[in-house]
């Protein structure tokens, strides 16, 4: 769903915090930076667990891409990108 929300809203603003050592900081990035960069981060995590035991457990990556994938296809088959009068 998050891929129909960078394309629906992409000048929203998404708050991060970002760590800086010791310091942390509340900064806001634009939803259409953030949220490619967030796709390739759970792209090249997945990839990379693809060489782990199953029996490690850990995080579904590629249901993350699936769902960022699943969202501007919905949002074209169910007529979403259309503006309301």
């Amino acid at each position: 769903m998050l891929g129909a929300y960078v394309i629906l809203y992409p000048g929203a603003r998404i708050v991060t915090l970002i760590f800086l050592g010791f310091f942390s900081r509340l900064i806001e990035i634009p939803a259409w930076v953030y949220l490619p960069v967030w796709f390739l981060m759970q792209l090249f995590s997945g990839l990379a667990s693809l060489d782990t035991p199953a029996e490690q457990g850990g995080v579904a990556w590629f249901a993350h891409i699936g769902g960022f994938v699943a969202g501007p296809i919905l949002l074209l088959l169910l007529g979403g990108w259309r503006r309301r009068a």
